[in-house]
Order: structure tokens, then C-alpha cells, then sequence
């Protein structure tokens, strides 16, 4: 899948969560695109390699170790980002938390875990990043998932999270639209090469075939679909878009998603190894 050819040159995108998978995916497509850049996640390791990796495209990146859920720390980082850049054009809200559990065995903490970091995660994003923004013609771009709409075994706390977040967007996009700054949700399905899918369906596995038979494209997304789809909705050519909350998984939204539910549910249970945070 090639990189749809996009001019941010002279832009300032910030993508949080954009060390790994799909951010850090929208982060190079962004760099490609020719953006001056700032990355943010909790990992300052991470930041430092998604740093050098971004840089290999020519244009200036800046990084931070913050966590989603520190409003302090996020008002530093985003006060620092318009001081070193200018205002935001660009805002990718991506950071996210998940893992495999019953409602019956989850403790209301590790519940609270996932509702904090993608839900109050995203407010704490918009709602400190928003003095920044640039007003008129600011983008905001909030990650987004199918449990959002799409009931899910094994993830109550995410479903819940996820839809919260697509009603975040939809309200901000009323209450900031008439600033010219847009919000829209993307929504990936199975993209390939991300954590997630590494755990649930990785690479040759039977789990992976149910994947692609579920999507009516008959395959997984790339890292490279969900960048060109940020491209896109943060583009001029997307500047009647707002409030939108646009799928990007091959059709799988329509059906298999539901239909492979229950499967990759119980593949889980039974596998189930990864801890549950209890705190």
C-alpha cells in the first residue's frame, strides 16, 4: 500500500502515543508529508527512538515522556510544543490501554485502568492541547476502536472507554467547530503489525486466517491505511469533515467484527496469560 502524496510542509502535527503501532504509523506518514513534528508517550525510551526514526525524513521532531493521565504534565508539554513550534495544526490523540478480561473477573481498578487512560486520556489530550491549537483551521484526530460500537467479549472496559471517546468527538466538533477547528474519530480495524494483533492473531496463525476472513476486503489493514486516512481528514480536501467518526478496516465493521468476536474471545480466555492490573 503506497503513501498518498499530502503537502504538510510548514504544518506543526503533535500525535500522542506516537512512539508504536498506528500512531507512530501516522506520525511517518505525517513526517513524509513534510510536518515538523512532536511525539508524546510514557516511555522515554520510545520517545527517543521514534525521535531518530522520524527524523530519517528530513524535517524537525521534538518529543516528550508524558502519561495521559498527568494533567500537569501535560500542560508543560503542550505550552513547550507552541513555544518551540508555533501552534498545533495537526492533533493526533492516540494513546491507548487494553487487555483481555470477563467482566465477572475484573476488578473495578483495572476497569478504571483502561476508562482512565482512553477516555479521560483523550479529554485530558483535547482539553490541554486546546489553547494551542491553531483557530481557524486546526484538526484534531482522536484514535478511536470498533468496540466503540461493536459489543466485544472480554472488553467491557474498552467498549465503554471507546464509545466515550466517539461522543467526545462528536461534542467537541460542535463546540469548536465554530473556532474552525474539526474533530473527527478514526476507527481501525485489524491492522497489521501492531501490538494488538501480535497478541491476539499473530502472523501465520489460525487466529490470523479467522481475521482475514472476516474482513469482506480479505485482508488486514496497514499502518500505512491509517496514515494515509489522517492525511486525508486533516487535509483541506476533508474541511467540510467534522465530527465524523470514520471506519478504516476494510468492512469489517458491517459484520465479521461481531462475527469474530466470540472466537478471538474465547482464543483469549484460553490463553489467557497477560495479567490484569488490579491497581
Amino acid at each position: 500500500m503506497s503513501q498518498c502524496q499530502f503537502d504538510y510542509r510548514e504544518k506543526t502535527v503533535f500525535v500522542a502515543g506516537g512512539t508504536s503501532g498506528i500512531n507512530l504509523g501516522i506520525a511517518q506518514g505525517f513526517a513524509k508529508a513534510g510536518a515538523t513534528l512532536a511525539v508524546m508517550s510514557r516511555s522515554q525510551n520510545k520517545v527517543d527512538t521514534a525521535i531518530e526514526t522520524l527524523k530519517q525524513y528530513g524535517g524537525r521532531v521534538i518529543g516528550f515522556a508524558a502519561d495521559v493521565r498527568d494533567v500537569d504534565r501535560l500542560k508543560v508539554v503542550f505550552e513547550q510544543t507552541h513555544r518551540e513550534l508555533g501552534p498545533i495544526d495537526v492533533l493526533v490523540s492516540g494513546a491507548a490501554g487494553n487487555f483481555p478480561a470477563a467482566a465477572n473477573e475484573m476488578s473495578g481498578n483495572a476497569f478504571k485502568v483502561v476508562v482512565d487512560i482512553d477516555l479521560l486520556g483523550t479529554f485530558n489530550v483535547l482539553r490541554y492541547s486546546y489553547e494551542y491549537l491553531r483557530k481557524p483551521g486546526a484538526s484534531i484526530i482522536n484514535i478511536s476502536a470498533p468496540q466503540a460500537f461493536i459489543p466485544m467479549e472480554m472488553q467491557a472496559h474498552v467498549c465503554a472507554a471507546k464509545a466515550g471517546v466517539d461522543m467526545i468527538t462528536r461534542t467537541t466538533a460542535i463546540e469548536w467547530g465554530p473556532e474552525g477547528v474539526r474533530v473527527n474519530s478514526l476507527v481501525p480495524g485489524p491492522i497489521e503489525g501492531t501490538e494488538g494483533m501480535k497478541r491476539l492473531a499473530p502472523s501465520g496463525s489460525s487466529c490470523a486466517k479467522l481475521v482475514v476472513d472476516s474482513v469482506p476486503l480479505k485482508r488486514q489493514g496497514t499502518v500505512v491505511d491509517m496514515a494515509n486516512a489522517a492525511l486525508f481528514i486533516a487535509s483541506d480536501l476533508a474541511s467540510y469533515i467534522n465530527g465524523a467518526i470514520l471506519p478504516v478496516d476494510g468492512g469489517w465493521g458491517l459484520g465479521g467484527a461481531g462475527q469474530l468476536g466470540q472466537s478471538l474471545a474465547t482464543m483469549a480466555q484460553l490463553a489467557k496469560s497477560a495479567q490484569v492490573p488490579d491497581a
